[in-house]
């Protein structure tokens, strides 16, 4: 997956453009978020960028080294400072309870890693701290056959549906969780109509 992901990001133009995720700005403004926030398989530094431009301490990881290439030299030149590292979760060694937000944008990990995954990162929140996720569910995978550019995996397996995050993520309280349509404009390979997974948590104390 290494080699695949450096061979998408390591063109000149921005594979899921430059705007950060619709969903991530809202709620980080809507809920006036502050403090640390850790931002799993963040490619270019999209949301790391705008998050970091809000006031937010900024910590993301890729296991790409062209996105975090791309994205240390946009932050420079955008005056703003990340903590990016290379590496996936299972490598990487955070304190549990060590950041206030969890943004998982498109943060879709292998079917056999995948609830290990997530459940890990859930506990690098703080109490009352928040969780943001926006992804592909399982309704996905028809809109991807009949138009492949609006992404996301062709396994199942690695989608979400709401009850899976309801489990997954059962030490936060629900603020907002709901399987939606949207129109995706993000870059080259996400573009149309796309079947997400939108949930917003607060860590129980």
């Amino acid at each position: 997956m290494k080699d695949f992901w450096n061979a998408r990001y390591k063109n000149e133009e921005f594979a899921y453009g430059k705007n950060p995720n619709e969903f991530l700005k809202q709620v980080i403004d809507k809920l006036n978020l502050t403090g640390s926030i850790l931002l799993p398989a963040e490619g270019e530094g999209r949301n790391a960028i705008y998050a970091a431009k809000k006031g937010l301490e900024v910590t993301a990881f890729d296991i790409s080294e062209e996105a975090k290439n791309k994205a240390i030299k946009w932050a420079t030149s955008e005056n703003v400072d990340l903590d990016y590292k290379l590496g996936s979760i299972e490598h990487l060694d955070f304190e549990k309870h060590s950041f206030d937000v969890l943004a998982l944008i498109y943060a879709h990990f292998p079917a056999d890693k995948k609830e290990a995954f997530y459940t890990g990162l859930g506990q690098l929140v703080k109490p009352h701290g928040h969780l943001i996720l926006e992804g592909f569910s399982v309704n996905n995978l028809k809109l991807r056959g009949e138009k492949p550019y609006v992404g996301g995996p062709g396994d199942v397996n690695m989608l979400f549906t709401q009850a899976e995050i309801e489990t997954i993520f059962k030490d936060f309280e629900i603020l907002e969780l709901q399987e939606v349509e949207v129109e995706l404009n993000e870059g080259e390979f996400h573009n149309g109509l796309a079947s997400v997974i939108r949930f917003v948590g607060r860590k129980k104390g």
